[in-house]
């Protein structure tokens, strides 16, 4: 099986620059030992204006099932079948793929040393591949490739020429081209999408191929509409995998749309420490509270936004009287710890059908949000930067708009009740701002009036007579006759003061 690369260029930018990019010198042809075979890269032509590098891999059919062990591994249809006689040496697989990963890795991660500046410059590209199989025919060859930017021609091999009645193959001779790539990308669009339309890999799917799917699919993975069917196939279908690493994408989808690194977005955990305050019970005092506001509300189905590592969602789950709970939050590490928590992998049909654990951003709005009694924000929205609260109020009372939404916070007058807290410090590295009472609740009122709530205010936490409680709540209720539609958010709606605490935070 082979595959060519080719460029055009110019006596001042000469298209045998492909190969400093692929650290292959055009005037020798080399020779690399691969697991099954042997891969040889060589140049049919190599002048300033046409250059065009051939991948050549001679598949060992022996090597194959003696590794194999003679089941294809990764499921391989027709080594399964045919032990020796396959089209595993002559169609473009997981076999070619690994050899681009191995032979061509530099030129992969957008490395050169000797010109720096080339790997990250476009250039035409005219990709070719005689033999390639595509289970989905020519119409699914486009519908991965032309996403990316690539102009394709796939054209069906007929089963037989003299026979043309048979219909087509499941092979294609595929060309595609593009003008606004870069030959690593290119790479990576073939390292991940050949063997997906084969359908098949010649070696167990571990766990570490999800790092090398993400690693190869960064950049373009994330937004392509046929991200299911990648993942789902590059995996060869173990369900596990495939659901964490479309978790890890949506991940780096949000990180990218927010234009900040993921690591920021998911660090909801805190390995080291326990995010409740043992020293204090102040955790379950703010428990207590919400249980006792919601039970008030009358609610049966809520949502607890932000739930972190689920200790307000198995709370509820002890109380019958809440039939239906979804906990919310954008870090999938949390979600983890919150599952095993709540031991939903051994909880029973009856129990487990009252609860739900959801990954999502409260930035934005989402339908899977809405028609629930009550929504819980408990200690939450310090966490955001106070440029995002308008974006969480809509999403929240705005779109969502349950009968009922609970919202606690810190109050930053009691922190001089805290000894072990030094003076000016926020109880937690994360926290962005942190409100006295007269500034969460000039917030509060102004979001109720803009969204059609009334809202009344509840002490958690000893009552302090000069400094008030430890934390503040926030009780709001869908006002009577309210429709379902509101106006603009506005701003966040706080004085002068939030504002500094936000450039402390910066």
């Amino acid at each position: 099986m082979f595959l060519t690369i080719s460029t055009t260029g110019t006596p001042e930018r000469p298209a045998t620059e492909l190969g400093f990019l692929l650290h292959k010198h055009p005037d020798r042809a080399q020779t690399f030992s691969t697991s099954y075979g042997t891969a040889h890269v060589l140049y049919p032509e190599a002048t300033a204006e046409r250059c065009t590098a051939a991948l050549l891999l001679e598949v060992d059919p022996v090597a194959l099932v003696r590794r194999g062990k003679g089941k294809g591994r990764g499921g391989a249809p027709d080594a399964a079948l045919a032990q020796y006689v396959n089209d595993r040496p002559y169609a473009a697989s997981s076999l070619l793929a690994v050899a681009i990963g191995s032979v061509f890795s530099s030129a992969m991660k957008g490395q050169c040393n000797a010109r720096p500046e080339l790997p990250a410059e476009t250039r035409p590209l005219r990709v070719e591949v005689p033999a390639l199989p595509a289970r989905g025919g020519p119409g699914l060859v486009r519908g991965l490739f032309e996403p990316l930017g690539w102009t394709v021609t796939a054209e069906a091999v007929s089963l037989d020429e003299r026979f043309p009645e048979w219909g087509d193959s499941r092979y294609v001779r595929l060309e595609l081209v593009a003008e606004g790539l870069t030959v690593a990308e290119a790479l990576r669009h073939l390292y991940v999408l050949l063997p997906v339309l084969d359908d098949a890999k010649h070696y167990w799917v571990a766990s570490d191929e999800v790092d090398k799917l993400l690693r190869a699919g960064e950049g373009w993975l994330q937004d392509h509409p046929e991200q299911k069917l990648i993942t789902s196939r590059y995996l060869s279908r173990r369900w596990s995998l495939t659901r964490e690493a479309l978790e890890r994408l949506e991940l780096a989808r949000l990180a990218e749309t927010d234009d900040i690194a993921v690591e920021e977005i998911d660090n909801a955990v805190d390995e080291e420490t326990d995010t409740e305050e043992k020293p204090v019970p102040l955790a379950v005092l703010r428990r207590d509270a919400i249980l006792a506001a919601l039970h008030a509300s009358g609610a049966s189905r809520v949502l607890d936004l932000g739930c972190g590592q689920g200790q307000l969602v198995q709370a509820l789950l002890k109380d019958t009287r809440f039939t239906e709970i979804v906990g919310v939050d954008v870090s999938i590490r949390a979600l983890t710890i919150a599952s095993r928590r709540l031991k939903l992998d051994r909880m029973g049909e009856r129990q487990a059908a009252r609860v739900r654990l959801v990954q999502g951003s409260l930035a934005y709005t989402d339908r899977r949000l809405k028609g629930y009694d009550a929504a819980v924000l408990s200690e939450v929205i310090e966490h955001l930067d106070l440029p995002r609260l308008p974006a969480l109020e809509y999403a929240v009372f705005g779109s969502a708009r349950p009968r009922t939404v609970l919202v606690t916070t810190p109050n930053v007058e009691y922190n001089v009740r805290w000894e072990s807290l030094p003076a000016g410090h926020s109880r937690h590295g994360d926290h962005r701002f942190e409100w006295t009472r007269e500034e969460f609740r000039s917030w509060a009122r102004e979001v109720a009036g803009r969204h059609g709530y009334d809202v009344e205010f509840t002490p958690v936490g000893l009552d302090d007579p000069e400094v008030g409680p430890p934390t503040q709540m926030a009780v709001f209720t869908l006002a009577t006759g309210t429709t379902g539609t509101t106006g603009t958010t506005g701003t966040t709606g706080t004085t002068g003061t939030p504002n500094a605490k936000e450039e402390k935070a910066a």
